[in-house]
């Protein structure tokens, strides 16, 4: 099998997995709610198994899923049945992100604040392929492989004892990949993750003074490193005065943001936007 369609199917078994845990379901329940075999669920979350669309669509009806996450999921099975099912002979560098993946997934608290791109554990596959893509001397292999690096992290944003707060700039919000449907699944998505025990969202609106001008974005795993990312590649600091000044820059840009209610009806309001410019699209 290969490389890029086993990471797929990993991927969509993550995300699958992680939607079950949100909804608080056992993969008995799940599985006798959509009526499929329990085995099937448990295959099909490890990433063993590659579903049909129809045991897809049950297994999406029976978790919930609104159109935007339901839309999610299917096109993971989409790029899952494109991708080469033999082992590939060239392409192997590793995947983007690889150096952010293996520092966040050993974390129990991840602080990430962003200024351009929306932080890698909030992103939608679809908004990751366009980051991945955007990098120099990408091609549809690795992009491939990283996409799906990148869903299956975010299964950790589920994981009882973990805890994630994000800033962002309103800026991040307005600099966009794509088309305005992208940008309104993922706004389905932050919704989302913002309800979560587990996530404190934040987001610095234009209306407020930033206290400092922010160079790039860093993601803080526990108190031992930060994660600086360029286009190029990541670069892992775990100098403890250097870690320590991170620190009080991420703790004076959590103080500007508005976070709880105010972030939801702020995302609400800037989503609409999106509305309307899909809507203008569409005439």
């Amino acid at each position: 099998m290969g490389s890029e369609r086993r990471e797929l199917m990993k991927a969509l078994g993550a995300r699958l997995r992680g939607l079950r845990t949100e909804c608080g379901l056992t993969g008995a329940v799940l599985a006798q709610r959509a009526g499929v075999g329990q085995p099937t669920v448990s295959k099909v979350e490890n990433g063993r198994m590659v579903p049909s669309l129809d045991v897809l669509g049950r297994l999406s009806a029976a978790l919930g899923l609104d159109e935007s996450t339901s839309r999610e999921v299917r096109d993971l099975l989409v790029a899952v049945e494109a991708a080469p099912d033999t082992v590939e002979l060239s392409d192997e560098e590793a995947p983007a992100g690889a150096v952010l993946d293996e520092a966040v997934r050993s974390a129990r608290l991840v602080r990430s604040f962003q200024c351009v791109v929306l932080p890698a554990m909030l992103q939608s596959a679809e908004y990751a392929r366009h980051v991945f893509a955007s990098a120099p001397n990408s091609t549809p292999g690795a992009v491939g492989r990283a996409v799906a690096a990148r869903v299956e992290r975010q299964s950790l944003l589920y994981e009882p004892g973990r805890e994630s707060v994000f800033v962002l700039t309103e800026a991040v919000l307005r600099t966009w990949p794509g088309n305005p449907s992208l940008m309104l699944a993922q706004f389905d998505r932050l919704l989302a993750v913002e309800s979560l025990s587990t996530v404190r969202l934040g987001v610095i609106p234009w209306r407020r003074a930033v206290p400092i001008l922010p160079r790039h974005g860093f993601t803080l795993c526990d108190q031992r490193a930060v994660v600086v990312e360029s286009f190029r590649d990541e670069r892992v600091v775990d100098d403890s005065d250097e870690v320590a000044a991170y620190e009080e820059t991420f703790r004076r840009f959590e103080e500007a943001a508005i976070f709880g209610r105010e972030v939801r009806e702020f995302l609400l309001r800037v989503m609409q936007e999106f509305r309307e410019m899909e809507d203008f699209a569409t005439r």
